[in-house]
């Protein structure tokens, strides 16, 4: 049996974007989402403060939304091996210490790209790991 390609993996901002009112970013956010794709619990709980401080849903409605997600994403802990990577990604990089541990989720996880709108596109990560902003 041939070997998967593992998913990539979506940021919390690709993830929002399902809730946007610019149509275009929306569809692509859903053509990733139907990719099968795999996120982490740090992307739950980021999309969950967006959904409740900045767009005003109620509890209910952001279940909702996060039970759609879960339904389509694999969904990956976050661990302490999890947060020395990301530390260690923040250092030799120079990115945010939050940005890093999404990025050790992904690579921790095997996959190959990372879609992000707010990380450097095109920047590879420990020779492994491709950022890659899907609205460009």
């Amino acid at each position: 049996m041939p070997a998967t390609k593992p998913a990539g993996f979506l940021d919390s901002n690709v993830v929002l974007y399902l809730l946007s009112a610019d149509a275009r970013k929306a569809d692509c956010a859903e053509r990733l989402l139907k990719t099968k794709p795999v996120i982490s619990v740090q992307v739950l709980n980021e999309a969950t403060q967006v959904c409740r401080k900045k767009l005003g849903m109620d509890w209910k409605e952001v279940t909702e939304f996060l039970g759609l997600i879960r339904n389509f994403c694999k969904v990956v802990p976050l661990t302490e091996a999890t947060h020395d990577q990301g530390r260690a990604i923040a250092q030799r990089y120079q990115m945010a210490f939050y940005d890093a541990c999404i990025a050790a989720t992904a690579m921790m996880a095997g996959c190959r790209i990372l879609y992000s709108e707010d990380m450097s596109d095109g920047q590879i990560l420990e020779g492994r790991l491709t950022i890659r902003n899907p609205f460009k």
